[in-house]
């Protein structure tokens, strides 16, 4: 399997903003380099290292600023470049008094051992909220926990649960899923929201993303989990468009809806989620970039919804809310 590995050139102003249209093209698993960022690191006065390689000298005069991610070198691959292209000059023309960087976006074709090699030395295990350490799936924990693991490989154009939205969004379930919730996951990507849920009890989940290649990755995931296929069902299409999908999860109730996807879809879904839950439901969306908050908020409210929680990290926003009717 070939893949396009894609650098887009930005300065330190423009990565925030680039990387929020990169995710509502939905893009999540992003690699950010940013020079100041190390040469802080380097001249930091609270070091615990007595030298420096000459090998990370030579990285550093290397480092440029900017966004890594990779797409698969297919038709859907070489659409979804298409619309970051698109996306990314409308936000140029928006932002005109923001100096971005050039935005000069090179691409190379890489193999995916190539691709494997390279970017899973940078994904090691870490804490989310306070009942779960998330693992890839070819690491080792160094020391015990008492912490639920969730073992994951995002597949290379998925997240992996280091970005903030995902981080907020498991935080919300694990304050509101109770044990036995019936959890439907729009959006699910790697199947990270969804997994996580199932190891925290809850009796079976759905989950559905407009990606093709979701389905495989998630089951691959939940297997990784020791999840069994009866209590996961991942299935592939647009739930905004395809009636009979819609139709399909209406005639399902859940306790829990999540979505880590971008605000317009999570306004969107606000008129269909209803449908899907059962009385005094809870729906989680994340996602939302801080400036599209009151947006949200506003159709939440106009839906029906009563916020119960608006968790924020670092420009990003995730609300969990009950459907009152």
């Amino acid at each position: 399997m070939e893949w396009i590995e894609v650098f887009i050139a930005v300065n330190q102003t423009g990565l925030e903003p680039v990387a929020g249209v990169l995710y509502e093209c939905g893009l999540t698993g992003l690699m950010i380099s940013d020079e100041a960022d190390f040469q802080e690191f380097l001249e930091s006065p609270h070091r615990d290292w007595d030298y420096i390689a000459d090998e990370l000298i030579e990285e550093k005069q290397k480092l440029e600023t900017g966004i890594t991610f990779f797409l698969r070198d297919n038709l859907y691959g070489r659409e979804q470049l298409a619309q970051i292209k698109s996306a990314l000059a409308v936000t140029k023309e928006q932002e005109k008094e923001l100096d971005l960087g050039t935005l000069e976006m090179t691409m190379k074709n890489v193999q995916e051992e190539d691709w494997a090699n390279n970017w899973k030395k940078y994904f090691k295990p870490f804490p989310v909220g306070e009942k779960i350490m998330i693992k890839p799936s070819w690491e080792e924990l160094t020391e015990p926990t008492d912490k639920v693991i969730l073992k994951i490989d995002p597949g290379h154009i998925f997240g992996t649960g280091t970005h903030e939205t995902t981080q907020l969004c498991m935080e919300l379930i694990e304050t509101y899923l109770k044990k036995d919730d019936m959890v439907l996951d729009i959006g699910c990507g790697s199947g990270i929201l969804s997994i996580a849920s199932l190891l925290l009890e809850a009796k079976e989940a759905d989950a559905v993303d407009i990606d093709p290649n979701a389905m495989e990755i998630a089951y691959e995931n939940s297997d990784r989990n020791d999840i069994p296929r009866e209590k996961y069902h991942v299935c592939a299409g647009n739930i905004l468009e395809d009636e009979a999908l819609h139709e399909k999860y209406s005639g399902k109730k859940y306790d829990m809806v999540e979505a880590n996807i971008v605000a317009d879809v999570i306004i969107a879904l606000t008129k269909k989620v209803p449908s899907y839950l059962k009385d005094g439901g809870i729906f989680l969306c994340s996602g939302i970039i801080t400036e599209r908050k009151e947006d949200v908020l506003s159709a939440l409210a106009v839906g029906g919804y009563s916020v119960m929680e608006v968790k924020e990290k670092k420009g990003w926003v995730a609300i969990a809310a009950r459907y009152e009717g």
